[in-house]
This record gives structure tokens, sequence and C-alpha cells, in this order.
């Protein structure tokens, strides 16, 4: 027989329990589940899941998370099937583990953007702190959790991604009047570089910058993205105003320097954000310590801390720090970022942990439901 019973809030069904000659009631085992802790948000497992399963023949459980985590997949199956275990009676146990991400929730007014269904923007106060690095190193390792993952190059004056993405010299396509985003390391990427020559300087003013970005987010056909990572320009002119005004932003990552000369911009951008409704998701500490590649030594060249001030002086939490290391320049240079290059290192991994709490954060904001309201037509007959 199996059970009808939905997913479990705050550790009751939302269904009645049903009761049989089974030893343990499909409650009673969600709410010894529910005591599980999610390592990743540090709460419950008490949303997402749901017992499929429950009779003579199998006990069956559904995991699904809010975010992609592919790489954990394998763990949470053996979690749940040991926690499982003293309910089973013996019975096999069959555990399965999905991530599901929804829309969630942009500026009031603003709507989605078609075949989109979060946009994480990734500034800085300032350039030269390795914003674009970061930003194509964490939309790789989303996808590497599983996720459709785009990145836009929003920096009209000086693109990086093509080069990054090693889609220097590549065109796009026109399908039907719209861009057709090009694909590098599973990534849907889309840049002002992909439409002019690499030594063409992009002499406009602000208003044009502005409707050059709108017609790269707007004219892209994007293909049913969770998330769409968009590289911003240093700074907070034109084009981060264009953004907090036309563009459903799930929320912002502010990557700085320990040194203060980077945090006094990097606080500017972060209340920018703020004053434009954009909620802050986190900071990121690049060149946070240098790695010698002779004897692997750290040494905190720029300072130290300064994030960590920087996030108990305005409430936001510091996503992860990153080193300052030869290998993440080289690989970069050469068209594969870090966790394209190297996986499996250490470098990648602390990108891919950084990538997690981002899309953990996006996944406890609130869903955004407007798609699915019907639209209310008034026609005078």
């Amino acid at each position: 027989m199996f059970s009808r019973l939905g997913k479990l809030f705050g550790g009751t069904a939302s269904d009645t329990p049903r009761t049989s000659n089974m030893a343990h009631s499909d409650a009673d085992i969600l709410a010894a589940l529910g005591s599980l802790i999610d390592p990743d948000t540090g709460k419950p497992y008490r949303k997402g899941l749901s017992l499929t399963c429950n009779d003579s023949s199998r006990l069956a459980l559904s995991v699904t998370l809010p975010y992609p985590a592919q790489s954990r997949f394998a763990e949470l199956r053996t979690l749940f099937t040991d926690a499982l275990a003293p309910f089973a009676d013996g019975r096999p146990v069959e555990v399965t583990v999905s991530s599901q991400i929804t829309s969630h929730t942009a500026q009031r007014g603003v709507p989605l953007l078609p075949g989109v269904k979060n946009v994480i923007a990734v500034s800085s106060g300032k350039g030269g702190v390795g914003k674009s690095t970061t930003a194509a190193n964490l939309a790789l390792a989303l996808a590497a959790e599983g996720a459709r993952v785009g990145i836009l190059d929003a920096d009209i004056y000086g693109p990086s991604q093509p080069l990054m993405m090693g889609l220097q010299g590549q065109k796009p396509e026109l399908v039907d009047g719209k861009l057709k985003p090009l694909l590098g390391h599973g990534l849907q990427t889309m840049s002002i570089g992909y439409l002019v020559d690499d030594d063409q300087a992009m002499v406009w003013r602000g208003p044009m910058v502005s409707q050059a970005l709108q017609q790269l987010l707007n004219d892209t056909l994007w293909d049913n993205l969770d998330y769409l990572v968009i590289d911003m320009p240093p700074g907070t002119g034109d084009v981060q105003l264009t953004l907090s005004q036309k563009v459903p932003v799930t929320g912002a990552i502010v990557v700085t320097t320990p040194q203060d000369i980077a945090l006094i911009d990097a606080k500017k951008g972060l209340k920018m954000f703020e004053k434009v409704g954009v909620p802050i998701l986190g900071i990121v500490e690049n060149m946070a310590m240098h790695v010698c590649s002779q004897c692997g030594h750290e040494e905190h060249i720029f300072g130290h801390g300064g994030a960590d001030k920087m996030s108990a002086q305005y409430g936001v939490d510091v996503l992860g720090s990153l080193p300052l290391d030869l290998a993440i320049r080289l690989s970069t240079d050469e068209g594969k970022p870090t966790v394209v290059a190297e996986p499996d290192g250490k470098l990648a991994a602390r990108y891919q942990q950084i990538a997690r709490r981002v899309a953990v954060k996006v996944g406890e904001k609130a869903r955004d439901f407007s798609s699915k309201m019907p639209k209310i037509v008034v026609q005078n007959n």
C-alpha cells in the first residue's frame, strides 16, 4: 500500500498518518528522520522528505533538496538508509536523492527572465580583486553539482569570460532574431566579447552600456537555467543601477581582498545593493593568503581578517576564502578554470564549498510563484 503523505513540514506530515498492521507509521518514521542535520544548511531535514512506500514489501524514501548537491547524493543515500534500518523490519530499504531548484523572489515588480529561474550577480567595488575568475569558477562549481547554469559577462568595457571559457574568436548564432549562447565547459555563456574583435575598444557612454546589457540579457536564448551568474563590472555605476532596476536579481555576491583599500570599495558595493533592494548572499574573500608553489607555505600578504570585520559590521556572511595561487591564474589563462582543470583538487573544493553555500542561501529564500499565477484579462464586450 502506497502512502499518500506529502512533504513533512515542521516535523508533522501534511496528511493524516496512516495506521495499519505495520510496526511503524509514516509519521513516526518521518519524525525520526527529521532529526538528521543537513551539513550544508546546519538545519534538520524536515522539508523534502517523502515516504513513497511503507508496506510489507519494502520501505522507500524520497529526499528532495532545494539546492544542487550531486556530489553528496551517495553520502546522503547511505545516511538515510542507515537511519531507516531500525524501521525496516527485514524489508528492503530504498532511498532516492534528488535536487529540485525553483525560482525565488527578486526585486518587487521585476519579472523573471525567460528561461532563467535565478539570477546571481557577482560584484566588486573595484577592479583587480579576481571577481571574474571567482564568477567563472562558482558557475562551474554549481554546474558540477548538477545544476543548469549560465554565465553572462556584463563587463562591456573589459569582457574576460570568452578567454576564461576557452571561446575566444567564436561567434553566437542568430535564431529568430535571438542570440544562441555559446557552450563552454557545460555552461551557457554570453558576452559582448563574442560580438566584437578582441582589440576593439568599447568607447560608449553609460546609457549605451546599459542598453547593451539589457539586450544581452533579454535577447539571449537562455535554455532552462537554474542559475544565471552575472559577472558584473567593478564599481557602482550605470550597469549596476540597470541591473537593480531591470533585472530580477535573486541575490548578489561581493568579492573583495583582505586589504583595506579593497574593503572600502567593497563596502560601497554592498551598500549599493542594499539601497536598491537586492539581497546580499555573502562575501567572498579572494587572495586571502598566498600559497607558495614550491613548499605550500601560506602567507597573508594582503592582510588578514578583513572580510570577517566587514561581515560583523554589516551582518553579512563570509561565504569562503580563496588563496592567491599561481595555478588559478594559469588554468584561467588557458581557458580551463580551476574547477574544470583540477576538479578533484583542493582549490576546486574551495570553490565547490562556496557554491554550495550560495545555492543553499538561494534555496532558503521565498519562492517566486508569479509564473504559476493566472493572468487576468479585462475585455470590453
